[in-house]
Order: structure tokens, then sequence, then C-alpha cells
């Protein structure tokens, strides 16, 4: 009875001190932050959505990731009952799961290499775990198919052409002196294409999902010659396939090389935050009348399914209008699928868009695409990352315009 008494005597003597600091916080209106010190120092690292570390941690991690879906997958299947398991058995569905596993550890050679050259370019540590996003992960390994495959070029005439149209009026002769930004430019493949028109282009890209997976392309480390990677990009979607085989097959790329020169450049930033390009000394002094500045500005900007994805599109479209020189022509194609779902601040229909487009300053082309006008307005169907042998197909009526900055 004694040493249950002395045992008490020393836990109350251990704890008071920890109760009166508990005390003083909660009087001092200390104790949230106290708190919030602790969340900190266990919780996870969290990353931006599009941010280096987040794609960095997924593509590190993608098999590890994509494993563990096959695991559910399997114990999924386990649940059956005994007559219809027997039936599955008979179809080879325990052999289908194992060929998704043999597959997935295929693509696996893609994505540690889009991570190591990641690790070696920014000079990254060991990735963590927690952020992992692998649904962005598969949507740039299907651009690859889309952007630099063979596969994917019927998809590409459909939505580029437009636009090369466009920039194919000016003489070739001039276009060496004019600047295209391409904002939300994925992995690239239309602002390469403008530069081999002659322009000097910049690629420009937020996600780093994207922009780590270009970096593969162009890379010499990574990337030498044409259709030299292979991947099977539609595996982990079993829905909608007519057989096993069209499922897992592989497809090849690069059907190009890419490399950035003098005139085709890329930018890894938000497109918000770019400024104007100027050929203007930086240390130049001018006055707002000063005939210098009135030419500041890039002379096309091509929005390919691009402005869709703003959490605040007038403010995109206001931005495209300040970076244009005057005079200058926004070239767009696309849907309006918000993407952004609720946490966009506003969601518009096409009349709205163009209203505002043209409320913002833009002078919208109208012409009439029977008699040969390419820069009129249209609807172009199309797919985007589609799988060409799949059962199903998702439709978009792109919308395509041209509009100008007035002089």
């Amino acid at each position: 009875m004694i040493v249950n008494t002395f045992t008490f005597d020393v836990l109350l003597a251990c704890l008071f001190p920890i109760a009166l600091f508990a005390a003083s916080l909660r009087i001092s209106g200390s104790w949230t932050n106290f708190l919030d010190f602790f969340r900190l120092k266990f919780r996870k690292p969290s990353y931006e959505p599009f941010s280096l570390n987040r794609a960095y941690q997924s593509y590190s991690n993608y098999q590890r990731l994509a494993t563990s879906e096959i695991a559910s997958r399997r114990t999924t299947y386990n649940t059956l009952g005994r007559g219809h398991r027997r039936l599955g058995n008979t179809l080879g569905y325990p052999e289908k799961l194992d060929r998704l596993k043999l597959v997935t550890d295929m693509n696996v050679i893609i994505t540690e290499r889009i991570a190591e050259l990641a690790a070696a370019e920014f000079n990254l540590g060991k990735p963590g775990v927690g952020s992992e996003d692998i649904g962005r992960v598969r949507e740039s390994l299907k651009h690859f198919i889309r952007d630099w495959s063979i596969d994917g070029a019927t998809e590409r005439e459909r939505i580029f052409q437009p636009i090369l149209n466009v920039l194919g009026v000016v003489d070739e002769s001039e276009r060496s002196g004019k600047r295209v930004l391409v904002p939300g430019s994925g992995l690239g493949r239309l602002a390469w294409e403008i530069s081999r028109l002659g322009y000097n282009t910049t690629a420009n890209e937020l996600s780093f999902f994207m922009n780590l997976a270009f970096r593969f392309l162009l890379s010499p480390e990574t990337t030498t010659t044409t259709n030299e990677h292979t991947l099977r990009p539609y595996a982990h979607w079993f829905s909608h396939q007519r057989s096993n085989e069209s499922l897992f097959r592989a497809i090849h790329f690069p059907d190009a090389i890419p490399r950035l020169s003098p005139t085709f450049h890329h930018v890894e930033a938000d497109f918000l935050t770019l400024k104007p390009p100027s050929d203007i000394p930086p240390k130049f002094v001018w006055s707002k009348s000063d005939p210098a500045l009135l030419e500041v500005g890039y002379d096309y900007i091509v929005t390919l399914f691009f402005i869709d994805t703003s959490l605040n599109v007038l403010a995109t479209m206001e931005h495209i209008y300040n970076l244009l020189r005057p005079g200058g022509t926004w070239i767009n194609l696309g849907p309006l699928l918000w993407t952004s779902g609720g946490y966009a601040k506003i969601e518009l229909s096409l009349n709205e868009v163009i209203r505002a487009a043209e409320e913002i300053g833009f002078v919208v082309h109208d012409g009439d695409v029977t008699a040969g006008d390419l820069f009129a307005r249209r609807t172009v169907e199309c797919e985007y990352t589609g799988d060409t042998d799949a059962m199903m197909r998702w439709i978009y009526k792109a919308e395509f315009w041209v509009a100008t900055k007035p002089k």
C-alpha cells in the first residue's frame, strides 16, 4: 500500500508541471500556436499540386503506387464466389493481372529515368512519400504518345493545323523577327512545330509533371534517337477495351528529337507571372510616350486547350492582352471544360468568353470559313490524348478564333 501511494505521488509530481505549463499556454493564448508547432513538426510535407517536389515524388514512387493498385485488383478479384472465380480463371484473369504487373514494370523504366534526370538537374535528394499523384504521372505519359509519337499524329493534325495555317500566312523572311508565346505548352510539340516555321518561340508550362517529362525528351542524356523509348500508356485502364492485345500494346516515341535553341525556349513558370519580352537594354529609361515602349510584347500568343484551366479566365485573357504588342494576335483553340471545378472563380459560356475578350480590348475576327478564310471562327471536333483503339471516344467541339490587340 505504501509503494502504491509513493508511485501515485511520483506520477502526480511529474504531471503537475505539465498541467501547469498547458494552463499557462491557454491563459496566454499560445495554446493554438503550440499545437500548430507539433502538427507542422510531424505531418507529412504537403506540396502545391503541380510543384517540382510533388512531381518528383510521384515519378519516383510510381512503381510502388501502381503495384499497390494491382494488389487491390487482385484482392477484389479474390472476393468473387468460387464459381465466378473459376470462370475468371478460365478466362485467364489472373494472368491478365500478371501481365499488367509486367507492363507496369516496363513503364517504370521511363518514370524512373525521368525522376533520375530531375534529381540530377535540380539537385534533389531522396524522394519522400505522401504527396504523390499517380493520375498526373499517367496523364504526362499519355502526352508522350499524343505529342511525340506516330500514333498521335492524326490527333495533332486536327488541332495543330488551324493554328499553323494562320502563322503560315506570314512571309518566311519575316518570321525570325516575330516572337510567339505558347502558354500551357505541355510536352511542347506545338511550340516546337511553330519554331520550325521560323518563329522565335517560347513554350511556357506551369506543371512540373509536364516539365520533367519534357526535360526527358530535351536532354541528350536521356533521349538521343527517334522511337528509342516505349510505353504501354493504356494498360491501367481496363474499361472500353476490345482486347488485351490492344490494352497492353506498346507505343514507341519520340517520332522527332526536340532540342532547345536560339529560336526555341522553354519557361517553367506560372503564365500570370510572365513579363512582355523586349529588345530594349535593361538600363534604358523611357517615358510612357516613348515609341520603343509601344513595341514591347509578343507578336503572337497561341493557346491550345489552355484558357479553361484558369482559376480566373478573365485574368488570363487580360494577361494575354498585356503580353501582346499593339497589333499582336491571339490564336486560340480549345473547349471550355472548367477543370478547376469549384475552385474556379468564374466559369463562362463561349458567348461570355468572346464578349469578355472584346470588353478587354480584343477585336475578334469573324470571317467566313466557307470562303476559305483561315482566320474565321469555327468549331473543331477533336479528341485529347484519345486511345484510337478504344470502344469509347470523347469528342470535344473546341472553338477556334483569332483576335487582335489594336495598334
